[in-house]
């Protein structure tokens, strides 16, 4: 990654469906460049997909909430099939699997404190791997959106 591909990385994440001739203005480079640069940027892996941003408390979920779970036993097989199953579920954002007490940090957002009560006992704990559970509530929730890459020393 160099210059130009960094600067292209960020200005598609600020704004992703941006034209091939705005993103080459603004850059100050040929858009024949900046297409042939975006076209290696995708094969290469880097950009993956564009996606919109909601706002979860105008579709219903306002509650946000962390759900720290601890499985066992800790094999490969279990963690990675909890971590399938939490992941294909409704209220799911987002799924980390970590080291430490906990094996899985699940982002959650429901419609009410109930819904999430009602998540964490009916989807989660029933489940004969889960260990222990820990849920705490996300007061507010910033997301940085342009992530700059970080150049090797």
């Amino acid at each position: 990654m160099d210059e130009l591909d960094s600067a292209i990385v960020e200005a598609l994440q600020a704004d992703g469906r941006r034209s091939n001739r705005d993103l080459a203005a603004a850059l100050g480079v040929a858009p024949s460049t900046t297409l042939e640069r975006v076209r290696s940027l995708r094969a290469r892996g880097v950009l993956t997909g564009v996606h919109a941003h909601v706002d979860l408390a105008k579709l219903g979920r306002p509650v946000q909430a962390m759900v720290t779970v601890r499985l066992r036993p800790q094999t490969r097989q279990v963690v990675q099939g909890f971590r399938d199953f939490v992941l294909g579920l409704p209220q799911t954002l987002q799924v980390f699997v970590t080291t430490g007490t906990e094996d899985l940090l699940v982002h959650v957002a429901v419609p009410s404190t109930e819904a999430l009560r009602d998540f964490v006992l009916d989807s989660i704990t029933k489940r004969r791997e889960v260990a222990g559970v820990r849920t705490d509530v996300v007061f507010d929730h910033l997301e940085k959106h342009v992530v700059t890459p970080i150049s090797g020393s």
